[in-house]
C-alpha cells in the first residue's frame, strides 16, 4: 500500500521514521512518500520536503509567515494527490497538519494522526476538526485517551515512542571516551537542550549560558539540534565556552550530572534516561501573552502531565530567569534530597508509560485498521 507522511520537525522525524519501521513490518510492500527528515529518508521512499523548512513557532511568529504556511499546504496538498495514498499519516505539528486534515478529508482521502495535537492544553475547539477531519487518531499518552473520548472521538493508544527511541539507541560510550572525542574537561556535565527552532534559542540560550558563572566546577555542554547550523547557535552565545556538540543527544544526557530543557519531546527523553532536568522556556512577549490566556494545563512539561505532579521544575517565561535557574538547579546537585525525589519519580513515570515496541505496535495497527476500511461489506 502507499503511505504518505508529514512530520513538520525533528521529534516527528525521530517517531515517524521509526513508525515507518513498524508499518514496513507488516506491509513488506509499504510505499512510503512524504515530508520529514534524514531519519525517515534511511527508511527509504521518497522525501519530499525537508522539515528544515517547515519550522515555524510561536502565535507571532506564525502570523507573519501566514502566507507562506498557504504556499507550503497548497505544495503538499497538490503532491498528495498525484501520489494517491491509501493513506495519509500526519505526524504531531498540529498548525500545519490540521490544515492538511481539513483540505485531504474534503479530497476525500483517508486520513490519520498519529501523536495528537495538544488540544488538551489549549485551543480545545479544535477537537471538531480532528472529529470531522481525521480518519483514526493514534495518542501516545494513556492520560490522553479519557479526554479525547469525552469529546466523541475513539482513539488508538499502543503505548509511547519515545521510550523506543531510547531502547534502538547505541550503548553510550565510557565517559572517558565521550569526554576525548569532543574535547570535554572531567569536570561534571551541564547539558543545554534549549530547542530545535531558533527562536527558542534566541529567548532560552543566553539565560541558561549565564550558568556558566554560577556553576565554575561544571561545564555546559549544548545538545545541537539536527535542524539547525552551529552558526546559529554562535548567535546566541555571546562569547561563552560553553561545546556545542551535534548527533550526540542521548550520550551528552547520560554523561550529563544534570540538564536544562526546554519544554517538548526533550523533556521525556531527559527523564527516561535518568537525568534531573529543570524545565526552561521563554517565548516571544506576544506569545507569552497569548499563552496565558488560552493555555488550560497546569503543567507544560510532558514530564509533569504524565505524572500529574510537579515532578520536574518548570520555570516559564518571567520566572525563567539566572537567579531562578540557579536556585532550581542548585536542589538537583549530587547529595541533594531534590535530585532523589526526582530520580524516583522518574521511575515511577516509566512504568506508568509501559515497555518499549509501541511504534511497531502501531505500525501494524495501522495496516490493520486500512485493511479493515477496505475489506468489503456484508450484507
Amino acid at each position: 500500500m502507499k503511505y504518505y507522511l508529514i512530520a513538520g520537525e525533528a521529534s516527528g522525524d525521530l517517531h515517524a521514521s521509526n513508525l515507518m519501521r513498524g508499518i514496513a513490518q507488516a506491509d513488506p510492500q509499504a510505499d512510503f512518500r512524504y515530508i520529514g527528515g534524514d531519519l525517515m529518508a534511511a527508511q527509504g521512499g521518497t522525501l519530499v520536503a525537508h522539515y528544515r523548512d517547515m519550522a515555524i513557532m510561536g502565535f507571532w511568529e506564525v502570523l507573519k509567515s501566514i502566507r507562506t504556511i498557504a504556499k507550503r499546504a497548497r505544495m503538499c496538498l497538490a503532491d498528495i494527490a498525484d501520489f494517491a495514498p491509501d493513506v495519509l499519516i500526519l505526524v504531531d505539528y498540529s498548525g500545519f497538519n490540521l490544515r492538511i486534515a481539513k483540505q485531504a478529508h474534503r479530497a476525500g482521502i483517508r486520513t490519520f494522526y498519529y501523536i495528537a495535537p495538544k488540544v488538551w492544553a489549549w485551543n480545545t475547539r479544535r477537537v471538531r476538526k480532528i472529529r470531522r477531519d481525521v480518519d483514526q487518531l493514534f495518542i501516545i499518552f494513556p492520560f490522553e485517551r479519557e479526554f479525547f473520548e469525552q469529546h466523541g472521538i475513539t482513539p488508538i493508544y499502543e503505548g509511547n515512542p519515545t521510550l523506543d527511541a531510547i531502547a534502538q539507541a547505541a550503548e553510550p560510550r565510557p565517559r572517558e571516551e565521550f569526554l576525548l572525542r569532543n574535547g570535554l574537561s572531567d569536570k561534571p556535565i551541564i547539558a543545554l537542550l534549549a530547542g530545535s527552532r531558533e527562536q527558542e534559542l534566541q529567548h532560552n540560550l543566553p539565560i541558561m549560558l549565564q550558568m556558566e558563572q554560577r556553576f565554575p566546577n561544571h561545564q555546559l555542554v549544548i545538545a545541537g539540534a539536527p535542524s539547525l547550523a552551529p552558526e546559529t547557535y554562535s548567535r546566541y552565545m555571546h562569547g561563552s565556552k560553553a561545546k556545542l556538540i551535534f548527533g550526540q543527544t542521548y550520550e551528552l544526557l547520560k554523561h550529563s550530572e544534570l540538564a536544562f530543557v526546554t519544554s517538548g519531546t526533550a523533556t521525556l527523553e531527559t527523564a527516561l534516561l535518568r537525568t534531573p532536568q529543570v524545565v526552561c522556556y521563554r517565548g516571544s512577549l506576544f506569545t507569552m501573552l497569548i499563552g496565558a490566556l488560552v493555555i488550560r494545563v497546569k503543567y507544560i512539561s510532558l514530564v509533569n502531565l504524565c505524572t500529574d505532579k510537579e515532578t520536574v521544575k518548570e520555570l516559564i517565561q518571567y520566572k525563567l530567569t539566572p537567579d531562578t535557574l540557579f536556585a532550581e538547579a542548585s536542589k538537583l546537585l549530587p547529595g541533594q534530597p531534590g535530585r532523589e525525589r526526582q530520580l524516583a519519580d522518574y521511575a515511577d513515570l516509566r512504568q506508568h508509560l509501559g515497555q518499549p515496541g509501541a511504534s511497531v505496535r502501531t505500525g501494524a495497527r495501522m495496516v490493520q485498521e486500512i485493511n479493515n476500511m477496505n475489506a468489503p461489506r456484508h450484507a
